[in-house]
């Protein structure tokens, strides 16, 4: 079977991992701590530091991985060209890889080469210099690092006192050594979503249901499936999804974000894996989740269709404080309820707003999608993480 180098280890790549154990597949977790989550599930685990180029090469010389999955940023991605002369078969592509893990190269993709409606933006490599682009952008607008994940480093620019301390908190969140940022203005959105896109190695593009989702401190706080939008702007987001993954080449999944406004929708931004949102169908909303996707796509096993069962929602469990040895308290709450399930990630450590597992709820097709919500929502809040 298939020995698939996993690079990035998180709550994503474990669940990941599961999948690809589940059908016999050889997995090698890379981290850069000891005993991250997919490291708990692999057949190996490596701790490096993945933008650490020579690193990253003596792994893939030692296993000579039949795929090379990345489920982080924080990698020396360039390298991933000179893999695929070797033979090496990066997920999705080197080109998807190098294009999606900086906000720079998708965001020029998607707006000036596809021509798809982006917020207008600007770049900014200095405070002098964001300063500037606030001022052709206008106020209020958003500032991201251009490498970052999960909201990390982003911020809102409702002032001019604002520009010092955007800047500031972008480079603290920013992933890697690039000190760029992007500045968008802000757009008035009615809701945002993820389209999870699949792309096939001999078959056709396909959609998973819409996921609407509400972020705090840009990271996400809650998603649930099916997002409601009309029939035409979902098919608007679609025909965008697949010109953009069209243009990235390679097959796996794809976590592709929209705004949805009165006048159209916006591309946003897209990951080449598996997204956070799209935890929401580990409640088995699908046919196939968004990992046992990811993994049939890479493996090259035909998707005939992928069919809604039922509908779902996730919401998550933070940490509130530092601990070498987190604890749950609350979790027999959420057992207790009806039509509901959880994830707990096995993190090692805590700290503030980290998130540290998962609530699951679910309902019949018919079902409301808010409640559902609500309820996922109102367990996740009394699970508490605590000190062990």
């Amino acid at each position: 079977m298939a020995k698939i180098l996993l690079l990035g280890s998180g709550e994503l790549g474990k669940e990941f991992t599961i999948a690809a154990k589940r059908i016999g597949q050889t997995v090698i977790a890379v981290d850069s701590y000891p005993n991250a989550p997919a490291a708990q599930m692999a057949d190996f685990s490596e701790v490096i530091n993945m933008l650490d180029g020579n690193a990253l090469d003596a792994l893939v010389e030692k296993y000579k991985p039949d795929y090379i999955v990345p489920e982080i940023e924080a990698i020396r991605t360039e390298r991933f060209y000179e893999y695929e002369k070797q033979g090496y078969t990066v997920i999705p592509s080197a080109r998807a890889a190098n294009f999606t893990m900086n906000r720079k190269a998708i965001r020029d993709l998607a707006s000036k080469e596809l021509g798809l409606k982006t917020a207008a933006y600007r770049y900014a490599t200095s405070a002098e210099s964001l300063k500037t682009a606030v001022s052709e952008i206008g106020m209020p607008c958003v500032v991201k690092p251009l490498m970052s994940s999960s909201g990390k480093g982003q911020s809102t620019i409702k002032t001019k006192a604002d520009i010092e301390k955007a800047w500031k908190y972008s480079q603290d969140g920013s992933r890697g050594d690039v000190a760029e940022v992007i500045v968008e203005t802000f757009v008035n959105f009615n809701y945002e979503i993820t389209l999870l896109t699949v792309t096939q190695l001999n078959g056709k593009t396909l959609f998973c249901p819409p996921i609407g989702h509400h972020q705090e401190r840009g990271d996400y706080m809650e998603s649930w499936q099916p997002a409601p939008m009309k029939t035409d702007v979902l098919k608007e987001a679609q025909q965008m999804a697949e010109k953009v993954t069209t243009a990235l080449t390679g097959c796996g999944i794809w976590g592709v974000e929209f705004f949805v406004a009165d006048d159209s929708v916006y591309f946003s931004e897209l990951s080449p894996r598996p997204h956070d949102t799209g935890m929401a169908t580990l409640a088995k909303t699908q046919n196939f989740n968004e990992f046992e996707l990811h993994l049939r796509a890479i493996l090259g096993l035909p998707i005939a269709e992928i069919t809604q069962e039922r509908i779902g929602a996730s919401a998550v469990i933070l940490a509130s404080e530092n601990s070498g040895n987190p604890t749950f308290e609350g979790l027999e709450k959420v057992a207790a309820s009806p039509k509901t399930d959880f994830r707990i990630f096995g993190k090692p450590t805590s700290r503030p707003y980290r998130r540290m597992g998962v609530v699951l709820t679910y309902d019949t097709l018919d079902g409301n999608i808010l409640e559902v919500t609500e309820k996922a929502k109102k367990l996740a809040s009394q699970v508490k993480v605590i000190s062990g």
